[in-house]
Formats: C-alpha cells, structure tokens, sequence
C-alpha cells in the first residue's frame, strides 16, 4: 500500500490519508478551509465561535456524551481556528477510529445551538479575548498582523470583539455555516493505524447531510505602508516586534528561504540575536524570530521584550544583526546548523500521530497535493549563502520593517 492515499469523493469531500504501519493509534481532522480572512467586521469571530459551539451539543448527542463517547473510549477530542482554516480532530486506538469519525461527522452536520448554550459560550469566549488582552506577549502578535494586513480581513483577530461574540445568534451562526461550510471546503486527514479505503467508507456512510459545494474566494492581500505604532498598557515590560510581510505558501521555495533566515537570525539557543543579545550582553529574555505563514503571504519578524531602561539598547542590538546579515554573507558552517536545526524540528514533531495529520492536511489545502518528508528537506538543504543574503536584503531592509510597541507610559 501507498504511504498516502487521496481520494475526492462526488460530493466534494477530500479525503488524505498516511499509513504508519509501526503504531496502534490514528489522528483523524475534519479540516474546513474556512478561518477568520473569511469574515468582516461586523462577523469578525464567528468561525472561532462555532468551533467552539460545535463542542456544546447536537441533535444526538449532549456535550457530555461527545466527550464521553470519546474519551470514555481513551481516546481525546479537540479544535482550534486559525485565519485560513478549522480543525476538528480526535486521536485514539485504531479499533475506535470509526467511534471517532461518528462523533465528529454528527458535530460538524447536526449542531444543536441552543440559544442557552450560545449565550454561556459567549461569556467563556469572552474570557478568552481578556486572557489575550492581558498577555502583551500574545497581543502584539495580534496587532502586528492587523498592522500589516490593514483593510484586509487577514488583518482580523481570530477571536473577534466582545461585541459580536456576545451578539451572535442561532440564525447568524446556522447563516455563516450555509454560506462558507461546502463539502468542496472539506478536507479529512488521517495519520496513523489506518485504512484508507476504511476511510473512504466511513466518509459515504457518515456524512449523509448535504452541505453543499461552495465557491471560495479571499480577499487579495495589498502589501500595507511600513508603520510604527505605540500602544500603552499598565505593564513591567516594553513588548516590541520588528518586522514584515513576506512569502506565503504559493511561493513555498522562497518562503523556505526566509525561513532559514528565521533560524539564523533568531530561532534557538544557538541563533544569532540569542548569542549577541541575551548570552553576551544578558538582556531581553523573550526574544526570537518567527514566521507566520498563510497562502498567499507572511508575517515575519522579530519579537522582544525588556525593561525600559535597556530597550534602546536591545533595539541597537538587533539592528546592528539586521545589518550584518544584510552587508556579508553566511558561511556554509553557520547555514548548516540552521537547516539541521529547521530539518530536525521538523522530523521530531512527525513522532506524534496528530502533527503528521496536521501536516498532510494542510500540505493538500495549500499545495493540492500532499508534500512529502523528502520534498521538504530537499528544499531547505537547497537553500545557498547567495540566497538568505538575498532575502535578507528583502525582508530587513528598513523602507519594508513596521514596528509595533507595547509599553506603560506612565
């Protein structure tokens, strides 16, 4: 048998399949290619809402018996939204896979929504937005994108404002899941104990509702103007990312590229703003390169934070880096150890069942075709000295880099 396995059914249904023939266990996601760029203002939050009100009971079943009848099982349940992107996935021992593709079949086509439900489930959600506005760390991500992704609904927090969560209704969510849910936007993936013609089967004999196939466009991204903002919080720290928008999924390769940038640059103990910034000079102990990737573009940049007193100083720090990556390039030792370090990430989160079916899912949303282990690495160890001076000379050039800042003013 074929490591992967795809199969489009008449319906629209994708269903991606990877066998690992060594484990007992399976990951199974019902991955809808609908997140957050998929709303407006006055919407903003609901894909997050109803993944969280898919949990909250169905026709069938209570909330308690969805959890029951899968972890009563061993077996475990979860979802998360993301900007371009749901999941609703479960992992548990292979005789229960059908148990599991039951539930999660009967969540995503017979909701309950109970207006009791929705109006408690707004009051957690809420919970969950001021968690977020309490945690600089996790905020400042938040609106850096915003601050890119400005008059696009990329720009938009996943978890929307407290105003449209607390002002949902039955008719909004049921509405918004006629509009964007098509089977054509359904993708299922399986890693692990499984059978892809098993699959196939559970699929024609589980998914019975007809949600139709729906067309599925997204808002171009218009690259927004290099801008500085500061917000004030009654906090210890000044919260600070440097950065901007880059290449998405459609331009993979390059996108490799900058990636490998990421590692050198500030991605683990070895990286150069860690060596410079916090080895030799003990400052700034958040402080890391990221790079957050969606189809058609990223967001890339630098996060710190520290106290106000060494903030210019941290700041002096990590331009002089930008400079010296720009101005020499690296030498093939440095660039080695940061394709090991980004090839080596990657295959110690494929031990887990869950992390390879979120790879082969998202691998089919965004390529049409499953990439495989070897792909990937080929096109980091491709990756030249000649080209991470090239995307550097991009990606740090001060005309491009927006700033945003959390602080105290007072």
């Amino acid at each position: 048998m074929n490591q992967y396995n795809t199969t489009i059914l008449p319906n629209g249904i994708k269903i991606v399949t990877e066998t690992v023939p060594y484990v007992n266990s399976f990951s199974l996601g019902f991955w809808f290619n609908v997140g957050s760029r998929d709303e407006n203002r006055r919407n903003n939050g609901i894909t997050h809402f109803i993944e969280h009100m898919l949990f909250k009971g169905t026709n069938k079943r209570s909330p308690r018996r969805i959890a029951e009848d899968i972890e009563g099982y061993g077996g475990y349940l979860n979802a998360f939204t993301s900007k371009e992107h749901t999941c609703y996935y479960g992992r548990g021992l292979q005789k229960y896979i059908e148990r599991t593709f039951d539930v999660l079949a009967d969540m995503i086509q017979d909701p309950a929504f109970k207006p009791g439900e929705i109006k408690k489930e707004a009051g957690v959600v809420v919970d969950e937005l001021y968690d977020i506005e309490d945690n600089p760390e996790e905020l400042i991500f938040d609106k850096f994108e915003e601050s890119l992704f400005v008059g696009n609904p990329l720009g938009l927090p996943i978890i929307g404002t407290e105003e449209n969560v607390r002002g949902f209704s039955r008719e909004d969510l049921f509405s918004f899941i006629e509009e964007k849910y098509g089977l054509n936007n359904l993708t299922i993936a399986a890693s692990g104990a499984v059978d892809h013609d098993e699959l196939v089967r559970l699929a024609e004999k589980y998914i019975r509702k007809d949600l139709g196939k729906k067309s599925h466009r997204r808002k171009k991204v218009m690259p927004a103007k290099p801008s500085e903002i500061v917000m004030d919080k009654e906090i210890q720290q000044v919260h600070t990312i440097i950065g901007c928008a880059t290449y998405g999924y459609k331009d993979d390769l390059m996108r490799t590229k900058v990636n490998v940038l990421s590692h050198i640059l500030g991605e683990g103990s070895s990286s150069r703003l860690f060596q410079t910034v916090r080895e030799r000079n003990g400052i700034c102990y958040q402080l890391n390169s990221f790079l957050n990737s969606f189809y058609d573009v990223s967001s890339f940049g630098v996060y710190f934070s520290t106290n106000e007193k060494l903030y210019e100083k941290s700041l002096n720090l990590i331009t002089k880096e930008y400079k010296k990556v720009m101005e020499k390039k690296v030498s093939d030792k440095e660039l080695k150890r940061a394709k090991e370090y980004l090839k080596g990430s990657m295959l110690l989160s494929l031990e887990g069942m869950t992390n390879r079916m979120f790879r082969i899912a998202q691998s089919e949303i965004y390529f049409n075709n499953i990439k495989t282990i070897e792909e990937s690495i080929r096109d980091i160890d491709s990756v030249t000295p000649e080209d991470v001076l090239e995307v550097a000379n991009e990606v740090l050039d001060e005309k491009v880099l927006s700033k945003i800042v959390i602080k105290s003013e007072k």
